[in-house]
């Protein structure tokens, strides 16, 4: 039997966090939960989480703080619980490295069915089940793997989460081809994604703080249109 995936949930609300227990553990989830941000860091690495749900406003070190801790160390999928609903808040979480955004209050089902959808996305999806080839893009020192998820810079690893690891590929894969933001959107994310463009422009801006511009190459922004990984000839 396959074990069942963990979702770690932040909030100092302990009525809400057990409610949150209670859908999650119906739909064979196995949750803990942890009342403060200072707990989180500690319980990624016992727990083991597949994804977190965290709330924003936490005694101590609040959401935003926390989301900063786990990227710094883990690619683990993160999803942000708030009140507040101001398009900044969403923006600066997405910026963060959120890979979702819920506003309280939340009806059960939509809740859960985020949460399966942000561990559909954040799985790593078999390359092309008819090719055994690798898929693989390399440049100079740059490597892309979609095969096993790995991305070598100046030769040394990148840890980084699957999407922004292909969005990378797919855009390497095609030199100076342009794409809009709405083809990103749906080639990487599909059309089942509750989210709109800018998750697009988050996670180009996350690629370009691991993935600095080269001599021979670079991902380019086409102002109006989207975006490109740009290859210069010689």
């Amino acid at each position: 039997m396959a074990n069942k995936q963990k979702i770690l949930i932040v909030d100092d609300d302990n009525n809400i966090a057990e409610l949150i227990s209670l859908y999650l553990t119906k739909e064979c989830f196995e949750t803990m939960i942890v009342n403060d941000g200072e707990s989180v860091l500690p319980n990624c690495e016992s727990f083991e989480p597949n994804l977190i749900l965290l709330d924003l406003m936490l005694p101590g070190i609040d959401g935003y703080q926390v989301c900063r801790e786990v990227r710094a160390k883990y690619s683990i999928p993160i999803i942000m619980l708030s009140a507040k609903g101001e398009i900044f808040d969403k923006v600066l979480g997405l910026e963060l490295g959120a890979d979702d955004y819920i506003e309280k209050p939340f009806d059960s089902k939509e809740l859960v069915a985020r949460v399966k959808a942000v561990l559909r996305r954040s799985k790593p999806v078999s390359a092309l089940p008819e090719s055994r080839e690798d898929k693989c893009v390399e440049y100079q020192d740059l490597s892309i793997n979609l095969t096993n998820y790995s991305v070598i810079y100046m030769g040394e690893p990148v840890d980084m989460p699957p999407k922004e690891l292909e969005l990378l590929y797919f855009l390497a894969a095609s030199p100076n081809h342009v794409f809009t933001r709405e083809q990103l959107l749906d080639q990487i994310w599909g059309y089942e994604y509750i989210g709109d463009t800018r998750t697009v422009d988050v996670h180009i801006k996350r690629l370009r703080e691991k993935i600095k511009d080269h001599a021979n190459w670079k991902i380019s922004t086409i102002w109006g249109i989207g975006y490109k990984f740009e290859v210069r000839n010689g």
